[in-house]
């Protein structure tokens, strides 16, 4: 799964969880029933839980009866902590190592890569104000007045 994935799945994985009210182990939700609802492979699920669960907001249990179930409440996850425990960031693209003896080329990398450092602080600044309770709402605060972006895919 490419990285920027990562945010998305992990996103809808926690909303799944909160939706089914799936806080202790008795109510894991199988890898499985989270790939059906993303949907995806169930393996790209068990690797972004395994990310969740390093992060600290979910826990897992491997195994037939296995499956996944939440740390903490939805609405103290921001989304902010959910990009950083799958070691995402605002993926703007990287920058190319710079012509050697070229006094541009040896400049605009250092440069571009404090602009999207910029970048991705801005984007978690932005995340840390939106929970995963959020996302489970038909129109949060948090998100009131903004349309999904253009180049994602939403549900008629």
């Amino acid at each position: 799964m490419s990285d920027s994935q990562k945010f998305p799945v992990a996103a809808h994985a926690l909303a799944y969880l909160a939706h089914k009210g799936a806080y202790e182990a008795k109510d894991a939700v199988a890898s499985a029933i989270l790939a059906s609802s993303v949907p995806t492979n169930p393996v790209v699920i068990r690797r972004v839980t395994a990310l969740l669960a390093k992060g600290g907001l979910i826990a897992t249990r491997p195994g037939a009866s296995g499956g996944s179930w939440l740390l903490r409440r939805p609405e103290t996850i921001p989304l902010d902590e959910v990009l950083r425990a799958v070691n995402g960031c605002a993926h703007l693209g990287s920058t190319p190592l710079g012509a050697a003896g070229c006094p541009v080329g040896q400049h605009i990398p250092r440069q571009v890569a404090k602009a999207l450092t910029a970048a991705d602080n801005a984007a978690a600044l932005a995340l840390s104000k939106i929970t995963i309770a959020d996302l489970l709402e038909e129109d949060p605060a948090s998100l009131k007045g903004l349309t999904p972006h253009a180049s994602c895919p939403q549900a008629a």
